[in-house]
C-alpha cells in the first residue's frame, strides 16, 4: 500500500467500490480499456510542420496577389457543437469556420497577432522551452492590450492547428488546489506528497508529472476554495483516508480540468462533485463532466463524463430542512443561467439532475454548501459527506 489508511473502515467503501467496478465494466463494454491510459499530445516535428503548412498558405496566396487569410473553426456556435455521453461537448468535423483576413480592418490587427504567437510558438517547440501565457503578454503588453486578447489567439491557434494547447509549448499559472493521498514527481524531478495539512498547487505542467502514486477510493471536486480549506481543516482527507480532493476555485483552469483527467485515465478511482446548489455551481460541475463549447476542439483531453453530482443538490434543502432563512432568492441571471443549461444536449441523458434543476426552477431558491454550518458547524465533514459516499448518495 502507499499510504498507510487512517480513515474509515474498509466496510464503508463498499458501495463505492461497486461503483467503481460499474464505471470499469462501462469502459471496457464501450471497448475502452481501463489501462492507465492518457491523451495524444502532438510531438515537436508535428506541431512545427503545422505551423509550417500555415506559413506556406500565406506565402501562396501573397504569391497570387491575394490577401492571406487564417481560416479557423468557429468555437462560438452550438451548431458546431456535439454531444456524445462517452466524450462529452466536442467539435464536428465539418463544422462552419470564420476568416481572419489580413486585408479587412476589423481583423487585419487579430491577424498580425495571430502571426506573432505562431513565430513564438515555433521558436518555443524548437528550443524546447515552455512559456506561460502571461510571459507571451508581457512580451508587448501595449500591442496586445490584455490578456484575454492573448488567451483566446492562443485557443484560435490550438483549434487551427488541431493541437492540443500544452503541445504548443504554452503553460498557463494554475489556480488550482489538490490534498490527500497523491504522490508524484513533476518534471524537474521535485517529489511532491500532497498528504500534507495544507494544500498543494495544482502543477502548471501536467504533462510533465509521473510516477503518480495513491491508493485513493475516490476523488472529490470541490467548488470553492473556502469549502475546500474548510474541509482541510477538518482533516477530511484523513477522516476519509484514502482520497483525494481538487478544487478549481470556482470556474475550473485547463491545468487543473488535465490533472482531474490525467487521474481519472490514470486510477479510474470514483470522482464526485461537491457544489453550491445554484445554476453557476451546476455549470462548473458540468464544465469538469461534459467540457464548455470554448474548449471543445480538445474535449478528449480534458472531459470526465464518469464524474457525479454528490451535492449540494436542491433536493437535500428540503430533505435536511434547511431554514428557508438560508435559501438566496434566484436572480434574473440565475433564472436564464438555469434555462440555458436545462436545454443543453447531455441533460437528456441525466434525468435525475433535470429533476434536480425543476425543483430549483420550482422553489426560486439556491443554495450555498455553507447553508449546512446551520444544521452544525461540522456538518458537511462530519454528517453529510460520510453519508454521502457510504450510501451511495450521487446522481
Amino acid at each position: 500500500m502507499a499510504f498507510a489508511p487512517r480513515g474509515p473502515e474498509a466496510s464503508f467503501f463498499q458501495v463505492l467500490d461497486q461503483h467503481r467496478a460499474s464505471l470499469l465494466a462501462a469502459l471496457r463494454k464501450g471497448g475502452r480499456e481501463p489501462a492507465g491510459g492518457g491523451t495524444h499530445l502532438a510531438t515537436s516535428s508535428e506541431v512545427l510542420a503545422a505551423i509550417e503548412n500555415v506559413i506556406q498558405d500565406i506565402i501562396t496566396s501573397l504569391a497570387r496577389n491575394e490577401a492571406p487569410a487564417f481560416t479557423i473553426d468557429n468555437r462560438s456556435s452550438w451548431e458546431n457543437i456535439k454531444f456524445e455521453d462517452s466524450v462529452g461537448l466536442h467539435m464536428v468535423s465539418h463544422c462552419t469556420t470564420r476568416k481572419i483576413k489580413s486585408d479587412s480592418p476589423k481583423s487585419v490587427k487579430t491577424f498580425a497577432l495571430i502571426l506573432k504567437i505562431l513565430s513564438m510558438i515555433y521558436k518555443l517547440v524548437q528550443s524546447n522551452t515552455y512559456a506561460t501565457k502571461r510571459d507571451i503578454y508581457y512580451t508587448d503588453s501595449q500591442l496586445f492590450g490584455n490578456q484575454t486578447v492573448v488567451d483566446n489567439i492562443i485557443n484560435d491557434i490550438s483549434c487551427m492547428l488541431k493541437v492540443p494547447r500544452r503541445s504548443l509549448h504554452i503553460l498557463s499559472t494554475s489556480k488550482g488546489l489538490i490534498a490527500g493521498n497523491l504522490r508524484y514527481i513533476e518534471e524537474d524531478g521535485t517529489k511532491v506528497n500532497c498528504a500534507c495539512a495544507t494544500a498543494v498547487a495544482v502543477p502548471s505542467n501536467i504533462q510533465g508529472i509521473q510516477n503518480l502514486i495513491t491508493d485513493a477510493k475516490f476523488l472529490l471536486i470541490v467548488e470553492k476554495d473556502a469549502t475546500f480549506q474548510r474541509l482541510l481543516d477538518d482533516s477530511f482527507c484523513t477522516k476519509m483516508s484514502p482520497c483525494i480532493m481538487v478544487t478549481g476555485k470556482g470556474v475550473p483552469d485547463l491545468n487543473t480540468r488535465l490533472l482531474v483527467k490525467k487521474l481519472w485515465d490514470t486510477f479510474h478511482v470514483p470522482i464526485f462533485t461537491l457544489v453550491d446548489a445554484d445554476p453557476h455551481g451546476i455549470e462548473i460541475m458540468c464544465i469538469y463532466k461534459y467540457g464548455s463549447m470554448a474548449m471543445s476542439f480538445e474535449a478528449h483531453n480534458l472531459t470526465v463524463p464518469a464524474i457525479r453530482w454528490l451535492g449540494l443538490l436542491p433536493s437535500d434543502i428540503k430533505r435536511l430542512n434547511i431554514p428557508k432563512g438560508t435559501l438566496i432568492p434566484l436572480t434574473k441571471q440565475d433564472q436564464m443561467k438555469l434555462d440555458s443549461i436545462l436545454k443543453r444536449p447531455y441533460i437528456t441523458c441525466q434525468p435525475f439532475w433535470r429533476k434536480e434543476m425543476e425543483i430549483m426552477a420550482d422553489s426560486k431558491m439556491k443554495a450555498e454548501i455553507q447553508a449546512l454550518t446551520f444544521l452544525s458547524s461540522d456538518y458537511l465533514s462530519r454528517v453529510y459527506l460520510p453519508n454521502k459516499l457510504k450510501f451511495g448518495g450521487w446522481i
